[in-house]
């Protein structure tokens, strides 16, 4: 199984934007227009303390010069492994388009404000959703989750406003690294990354496909 990319598409230095969130605002743009199912959708990959790894899909909520922000239940395996260890990775895998975005950063906490402002948009399903599940712990079966459903709806009755539950929130992922990846012929891939150094200033580089 194996495709072969354009030989016409790339990615050249001369090409790419001056910083990270521009070049990420132009891509994502691009992502959108070409009519990609789900473009916010992002890999996250965490890591326990003891360094054993895990990943899921997630969707971008935002993102602005500061980073790349998502919402969970902070007691999930991706809430608990964030609370131990902060480092993360982003991938978001534009493969129609031979594109890829790649993110190292640390992890934090938004405002609790967001977190409630996000929150209040969400469909009045999805913020029982967030009530009723103990996301990621074991549970019996689907009836189950089901009644802790049904349990939330009547503690909420509609046109009651839900509340963002304590145990919810977003997370901050702000950049240490962003890779812009571009397919190309042969395997000769475009890859260019913008890399935070100490002072807070950021260097472009071209990494070896």
């Amino acid at each position: 199984m194996r495709n072969e990319y354009a030989a016409d598409l790339g990615l050249s230095e001369a090409a790419l934007a001056a910083d990270w969130h521009t070049q990420f605002d132009r891509w994502f743009a691009d992502a959108i227009a070409a009519g990609l199912p789900e473009p916010n959708a992002m890999i996250v990959g965490t890591a326990d303390a003891a360094g054993r790894p895990s990943a899921r899909t997630v969707l971008l909520k935002g993102y602005d010069p500061a980073g790349f922000v998502f919402y969970t239940n902070h007691g999930s395996r991706k809430g608990v492994e964030l609370a131990a260890n902060p480092w993360v990775s982003l991938v978001f895998p534009w493969f129609p388009m031979h594109r890829q975005v790649v993110v190292t950063g640390r992890a934090g906490h938004v405002d609790r404000a967001e977190t409630e402002a996000y929150f209040a948009s969400r469909p009045r399903g999805s913020q029982l959703g967030a009530w009723a599940s103990t996301q990621s712990r074991v549970v019996p079966d689907r009836g189950a989750l089901d009644e802790a459903y049904r349990a939330v709806a009547g503690r909420f009755p509609d046109p009651t406003p839900i509340p963002a539950p304590p145990h919810w929130g977003g997370f901050l992922v702000r950049p240490e690294s962003v890779e812009f990846w571009q397919g190309r012929a042969s395997r000769l891939h475009d890859r260019l990354r913008f890399r935070r150094v100490d002072g807070g200033d950021w260097v472009t580089e071209r990494l070896a496909p």
